[in-house]
């Protein structure tokens, strides 16, 4: 790649990167799918600008893939197009370099779209994208920003515990909460993830090791761009996996990887800056103003509908669980850690409205586009939220957010909101592709199964 040619390219910039980093050997792009899965190719470095220029293609039916790869049979993707091949858009990131891996190389994230460059209808960051244009429109902007939680772990005989310090001299079973000493001893690998966040453009923010063995959280601080939120979140978990694998651990973002220990949760920030740049929740006490007390009715309102976004796996539920720090109502408060929206304290011109119903397993893009987009029709409808609920709530008289996966499924289909929020094509697949995935599950007998029934019954 000459440096002439490159300078002659709209994508000068990309394209001399490469020639700076002659270490990068090849190339790997992706989409981000329904699951939140990374589905794309590793190509080598002289093809760079036929992705950068939205030459590559893959099909649209690729970002309705099941959790373990395969298609799903109601998939209207395929049977509207034949399975044709959609267009993969670079994003404008940058190519990113990966420097965990054997050899280095840069990913260049994508998106789908159609003909004329329209975001594809069933792209979750297409559906993000739209939900971040009705706010534009409104001239208003969302900051946002996400908390995730993720186990490291070690594996015996096939089975994740919690992990070992890098000199193999203890293993971290207690849970460790707020443990400065347990940070110290992973010092290496937090160096690792902090580096390779600045490296991408990432604004990695506080660790801290949380309450279950091997458990950390690492907060991302806010921005005045959701999508790049979402971005940032999803290059995030990808860090996170990698610099643990090169570490010698696994890293898992499941809602529930042990049944005994606390959930991992993806909470989000957010607020909302008006064209003058003021924060519309702040009316400059503690209560916040109308559109904060309307933004919350509409989250309360499509909760129930959208807990399939939130919890989208079969194990999601786990952690829906009464008296865990997950919600479990259909609640609101102020400094309360066990409703489903809270309001956090803090100076009033940050007044913002934290979500904790999503696991750190869905996709940040629904998760946001779902978030966002029914607190704007709670605006636009000026719903009333009720009461804040006040103390341990759990056993409060509320609503109750689905806590069993067929339910949130048939909820989300059904939901009004939901299908406000959602095309109709991404609503109308996401419900077959978990259906598909629950029928799987269902045909799957566990270990346990065979203990307490084989020769009992």
């Amino acid at each position: 790649m000459s440096a002439d040619s490159s300078s002659k390219s709209p994508y000068s910039h990309e394209l001399a990167w490469l020639t700076a980093n002659p270490q990068v050997k090849h190339l790997t792009a992706a989409v981000t799918d329904l699951n939140g899965v990374l589905r794309g190719k590793r190509l080598p470095v002289a093809q760079a600008e036929k992705i950068l220029s939205g030459s590559l293609r893959m099909p649209p039916s690729s970002l309705s893939s099941d959790i373990w790869g395969g298609d799903i049979e109601d998939n209207q993707y395929a049977d509207l197009t034949g399975d044709g091949d959609g267009i993969c858009q670079y994003t404008g990131r940058g190519l990113l370099p990966v420097n965990w891996t054997a050899a280095p190389h840069a990913f260049i994230p994508l998106w789908m779209t159609d003909e004329q460059g329209e975001p594809f209808a069933g792209d979750p960051r297409g559906a993000l994208a739209s939900v971040q244009q009705a706010y534009a429109e409104q001239g208003l902007t969302p900051v946002v920003a996400t908390e995730l939680e993720f186990y490291l772990y070690s594996l015996e005989d096939g089975q994740p515990v919690a992990p070992y310090t890098p000199d193999k001299h203890r293993q971290f079973d207690t849970s460790g909460l707020l443990s400065i000493d347990e940070m110290d001893q992973m010092e290496e690998l937090f160096n690792k993830i902090y580096a390779a966040c600045e490296e991408q453009g990432i604004p990695a923010d506080a660790a801290i090791s949380e309450g279950g063995a091997g458990q950390y959280e690492i907060n991302l601080n806010h921005l005045a761009d959701p999508l790049k939120a979402a971005d940032n979140t999803v290059l995030f978990k990808r860090i996170i996996k990698g610099v643990a694998r090169q570490m010698g651990y696994g890293a898992t973002f499941m809602a529930k990887p042990y049944g005994d220990r606390a959930g991992n949760s993806m909470h989000v920030h957010f607020s909302v800056i008006d064209a003058d740049g003021n924060n519309i929740f702040n009316d400059g006490g503690e209560k916040g103003t109308d559109s904060l007390l309307h933004a919350v009715g509409g989250l309360l309102e499509a909760l129930p509908q959208l807990t399939l976004i939130f919890a989208p796996h079969y194990n999601s539920y786990r952690r829906l669980r009464p008296h865990s720090l997950a919600p479990t109502n259909v609640t609101w408060g102020y400094e309360n850690r066990t409703a489903a929206i809270r309001i956090p304290g803090g100076a009033p011109v940050a007044r913002r409205i934290e979500q904790r119903a999503a696991g750190a397993d869905a996709n940040p893009y629904l998760v946001l586009a779902a978030h966002l987009g029914a607190a704007l029709q709670g605006m636009q409808q000026k719903l009333d939220p009720g009461k804040p609920v006040e103390g341990w709530n759990y056993e409060a008289e509320a609503p109750r957010i689905p806590t069993e996966w067929a339910n949130a499924i048939d909820m989300f289909e059904q939901g009004e909101m939901a299908r406000k929020i959602f095309h109709p094509a991404l609503h109308k697949q996401f419900v077959s592709l978990k259906r598909h995935e629950q029928v799987i599950f269902k045909q799957r007998v566990s270990e346990f199964e065979y203990a307490s029934y084989l020769e009992d019954v």
